[in-house]
């Protein structure tokens, strides 16, 4: 390839990703310090480099490329550990504490930093591992990751999954906008990217066709049952298995064991319906956002929308166009963050450098990590001497908040009492932080109506409020969330001597350590379990595969020893959730002016995780024997 056509194609990459690519394959540091005052942050809009600054840059990376190709040149060695640091400070244009590095090292898959994945130190007699079965319950983005890595192992696995096909939440949740808030290039799997997205946040068929892809390229489709739901599973003590029931489409019960299950199956998989009077006396189409009804037309039709979390915030967007009146019923006001990449399409120029460019793709993944993630963790928390703790926590967290409230007032205008109605009283992130979906501008159309007063009853042709108002409504619309806080529900869970998980999580209070293993419930792994939920933003993806490379190797452990079962220790069950507790006082998710599906109704916040995802990465890259009993 020519210097003016390899020119002209990496014309179309971001500034940072490509200074990092072209920097790590000359060593050519001073470069760092030439761009380092144009970039401002992780996002590209954050770079304003001179044309004159990036053409240089594109004609060198050009001349290199094609230097390394022909041979004229040599790559340079990975990167030491100063000039790592150098980079990344200046590919995000923040300081990163150098506690990332490590981390850093193994998303760019520099040589001598092994890879996170789990191969047997010792290999056990064939006939241990042909025995060896291993459950999992759920064909979600969770259960797919497990099963491909299991079957890496060498171990067999059977996946049950209730629904038709794989995917869970991706396959369910079928309404208009659906789609993801977590930037696509960071929302897949590390082992399977994706340089294709047709999108920065991609909607909900596409991730969904994604894993789809992935169920076949690794081929786990054959290890799944589908139509078939587990309804309960007992640990057998004395044969050392689990003892598994399942339904299938037919509503016949068959029995199962395996040496260990894997819950994967999520927090937000079942459906929370509200508590409100003549619900079920509705006279029209009445559906959740979760089991969307594609038949029932909207078209000149009056809505009413229970609800503004982020389906609804998704949906109302995405229905007002067809829809004679849109009726939205608000408990409470989301913040909701602006992002000019939201409905952006990814252009061909970055398409290419994501797929061609060596490097490149890692760099962009890590700049979404910071940007999406663990970069905003400072500001979520608590300065004990903040003089408006009701209203932000600290500098930073009230300087998001001054910038959210003008957009929301540069978006609804000059209506003061629909500013007043969608400026929360919280501080930022005390509730899942939102993506504005043009939710704010759609508010001020003449065929929406946002309403506050909360509801009295639903009628068979409308909706009540407490102060006597009467909605007309065709259609009802729940946009009411899930029941985060019924883990495995309606699973029923046995472990030693019969204790079930709900006898011993209570209603609404599941822990686990790690959010991962439970005492008294050997070989059991949860996936997306207790305090996993990142609030803070970041990829649930990034999250289950630390999940999967720790049970994988619990089950290492296990068969390297030969025994038959692990439970993790109650004290370092109890320690891990004191320290669990204890991070959250100091959080924003605790907040005692914000009511939120993250806490139980003790207030306790039992679903999203305190720690940075650089804590949770170092958690679960190791596992120590001494914390579990064997036997």
């Amino acid at each position: 390839m020519t210097t003016p056509s390899l020119r002209t194609l990496i014309e179309g990459a971001d500034l940072a990703p490509l200074l990092m690519m072209y920097v790590q394959l000359s060593g050519d540091r001073a470069e760092l310090a030439r761009y380092r005052p144009h970039i401002r942050g992780p996002w590209r809009w954050m770079e304003d480099a001179p044309p004159a600054l990036r053409a240089r840059l594109h004609e060198r990376s050009a001349e290199l490329l094609e230097a390394i190709a022909s041979g004229r040149a040599q790559a340079a060695p990975p990167p030491a550990p100063d000039l790592l640091a150098e980079m990344v400070n200046t590919c995000v244009g923040q300081t990163v504490p150098d506690e990332y590095l490590p981390l850093i090292a193994h998303e760019m898959g520099l040589a001598g930093t092994p890879l996170l994945e789990v191969d047997w130190r010792v290999r056990p007699a064939p006939q241990a591992i042909d025995d060896f079965h291993v459950a999992v319950i759920g064909a979600g983005e969770s259960g797919l990751g497990m099963g491909i890595k299991l079957a890496r192992l060498g171990l067999r696995y059977t996946i049950f999954e209730k629904n038709p096909t794989v995917g869970g939440t991706w396959f369910e949740n079928q309404y208009p906008g659906c789609g993801v808030d977590t930037p696509n290039h960071f929302y897949q799997y590390s082992f399977e990217p994706n340089h294709d997205w047709s999108r920065y946040f991609s909607p909900r068929d596409e991730l969904w066709q994604y894993l789809e892809r992935v169920a076949d390229r690794y081929a786990v489709r054959p290890h799944i049952r589908f139509n078939t739901e587990v309804t309960e599973a007992s640990w057998n003590d004395a044969r050392g298995c689990w003892e598994i029931v399942v339904r299938d489409a037919t509503g016949t019960l068959q029995h199962f064991t395996a040496n260990a299950l894997v819950c994967a199956v999520g927090q937000l998989n079942r459906p929370r319906f509200p508590d409100i009077e003549g619900l079920d006396r509705f006279a029209g189409p009445a559906m959740h956002t979760a089991q969307w009804d594609r038949s029932v037309a909207l078209e000149g039709r009056r809505v009413a929308m229970i609800g503004t979390g982020a389906s609804g915030m998704q949906v109302g967007p995405s229905i007002v166009d067809r829809v004679a009146q849109l009726s939205i019923f608000q408990r409470s006001p989301h913040w909701a963050v602006h992002n000019p990449l939201y409905h952006a399409k990814v252009e061909p120029g970055k398409k290419w450098a994501l797929a061609n460019l060596p490097y490149y793709a890692s760099w962009y993944r890590f700049q979404l990590f910071w940007a999406s993630a663990d970069g905003l963790y400072p500001s979520l928390q608590v300065d004990p001497g903040w003089p408006t703790p009701n209203l932000s926590l600290n500098a930073e967290n009230h300087a998001m908040r001054e910038r959210l409230i003008e957009h929301i007032r540069a978006e609804v205008g000059d209506d003061q009492v629909l500013l007043a109605k969608t400026v929360p009283s919280y501080p930022p992130y005390g509730k899942r932080m939102l993506r504005d979906n043009g939710w704010f501008r759609m508010l001020r159309r003449e065929t929406v109506r946002l309403i506050t007063d909360p509801i009295e009853a639903i009628e068979p042709d409308g909706v009540r409020t407490r102060g006597g108002e009467r909605t007309p409504a065709d259609v009802l619309v729940l946009a009411t969330g899930f029941q985060a806080d019924r883990l495995t529900w309606p699973m029923k869970i046995s472990g030693r001597h019969g204790v079930t998980l709900r006898e011993r999580w209570g209603d609404d209070d599941p822990r686990a350590y790690l959010g991962i293993t439970v005492p008294g419930f050997p070989n059991l792994f949860l996936m997306y379990g207790p305090n996993t939920n990142l609030a803070h933003g970041g990829s649930a993806i990034f999250h289950s595969e630390c999940q999967t490379r720790y049970t994988l190797l619990a089950l290492r452990e296990l068969l390297e020893r030969g025994q038959r079962a692990l439970e993790v220790r109650e004290d370092v069950h109890d320690e891990f959730n004191r320290r669990v507790d204890a991070q959250h006082a100091k959080m924003v998710w605790a907040h005692p002016g914000v009511g939120s599906w993250y806490k139980n109704r003790r207030g306790r916040v039992f679903a999203t995780s305190p720690w940075r995802m650089l804590d949770y990465w170092n958690f679960t890259r190791v596992l120590d024997p001494s914390e579990y009993r064997f036997s």
